[in-house]
């Protein structure tokens, strides 16, 4: 027994959760390491929808104090992977002798390939509830060292709020919660509920009904016998759901027929982007979605030079040259451009404004970086934008 198997923030800091040919290079490259470079972090793949870029926080905590510039898309910017002329968006430069960050290319990447991938995730449920409430569930699912990462991803993408404790730490929030089974093993559901009511702050009084009882009788006897009820969380696991809409539509008829229309129906286990709109028409006002949004697949952010010593040069199969992020004031389409050429005007018209800023200057940090809410606030304001882009 060894312990955990993470690596500690020492380790990390020091390119250890690296792959090793990076470290064998530059410890064989001799003074070509020290080579001043511009390397850019564009996407692999998937290429067929947007990206809600996350993650940045901790590649600028990474970085900080390297003799390194750094420039990138602000945490929360909603952009496509590739321009409308087919160019590679550039999500992240960075900008300094090689060898103060070749070893540290893992760790960049994984910082934000994760992260983009949940918050992502997390903005699609947003656009597809709307003003529906939705949270964050699924840590338990993934490492318990990457909770917090979880869950400031999917808040940050649109959740209403986050399961874990340490993630209601880093996204500055109250923890959410119901009730476990559990609890009603062990006192039955009766005492279960009792004790969950009374410790919950009012509004968000919720007790699980379906751990002995038929969902429909249960929802009926927990509405009946406790007066300041707010919502009854449906879990029924999937070998015993059916058609789990038709449940939700039964439970909703028979709540409203006895005169609980004030108690609502918050919804969770095994949900999936691709169901959610069914269940809100059923009657679903809430929900707690957890696998989904933690296992959401990450995106393949790649980092490649693409100039050494002033000279535009890169590999196969990528675009040379550093490159600035335009996006169109009017109607937001994106394009790429070589760094420094000046486009004022869109083709509709519109104002064509950098989005790319500096977070790193010498290792420096410019100004104080946005807090979560923060962050959120602006994937709230790019989903709106992406109303009047068809396209993506």
């Amino acid at each position: 027994m060894t312990g955990y198997n993470i690596a500690t923030e020492k380790e990390i800091s020091e390119g250890l959760a690296s792959d090793v040919y990076f470290q064998r290079s530059l410890s064989a490259s001799g003074s070509e390491a020290s080579d001043r470079v511009k390397a850019e972090v564009t996407v692999s793949g998937p290429l067929d929808t947007w990206v809600n870029f996350s993650g940045l926080d901790e590649v600028i905590h990474l970085l900080r104090g390297k003799n390194l510039d750094v420039y990138a898309i602000p945490e929360g910017t909603i952009l496509p992977p590739r321009d409308s002329t087919g160019t590679p968006v550039p999500f992240l430069r960075v900008e300094g002798p090689y060898s103060s960050f070749g070893n540290l290319e893992t760790a960049i990447l994984g910082f934000i390939c994760q992260a983009s991938g949940i918050s992502t995730y997390s903005a699609k449920i947003r656009r597809e509830l709307g003003d529906t409430p939705f949270f964050s569930f699924g840590i338990r699912r993934m490492h318990p060292a990457i909770s917090p990462m979880i869950d400031r991803s999917a808040y940050i993408g649109g959740a209403d709020g986050v399961s874990g404790i340490l993630g209601g730490r880093v996204t500055g929030t109250d923890p959410i919660g119901t009730m476990p089974h559990a609890l009603a093993l062990l006192m039955g559901d009766r005492k279960a509920w009792d004790l969950t009511v009374r410790s919950a702050a009012p509004g968000k009084k919720t007790v699980l009904i379906d751990t002995f009882m038929d969902e429909k009788f249960a929802a009926i006897e927990a509405a009946s016998t406790i007066p300041d009820l707010d919502f009854i969380r449906v879990d029924t696991p999937s070998s015993r759901r059916g058609n789990f809409a038709a449940l939700i539509r039964e439970i909703r008829w028979e709540l409203d027929l006895r005169g609980y229309g004030h108690v609502k129906i918050m919804a969770s286990g095994g949900l999936r982007l691709e169901n959610l709109r069914e269940l809100k028409e059923a009657g679903v006002a809430a929900f707690g979605i957890g696998t989904s949004i933690s296992s959401a697949r990450p995106f393949d952010f790649a980092m490649d030079i693409v100039e050494v010593n002033g000279e535009p040069l890169t590999k196969r199969g990528k675009f040379s040259g550093a490159k600035q992020v335009l996006r169109c004031e009017r109607c937001y389409s994106t394009i790429a451009v070589p760094l420094g050429e000046d486009v004022k005007t869109c083709q509709c018209g519109g104002n064509m404004t950098p989005v790319m800023q500096q977070y790193l200057k010498s290792g420096e940090p410019l100004g104080k970086y946005p807090s979560p809410s923060q962050i959120r606030k602006h994937t709230l304001q790019e989903l709106e934008k992406l109303e009047k882009v068809p396209v993506l």
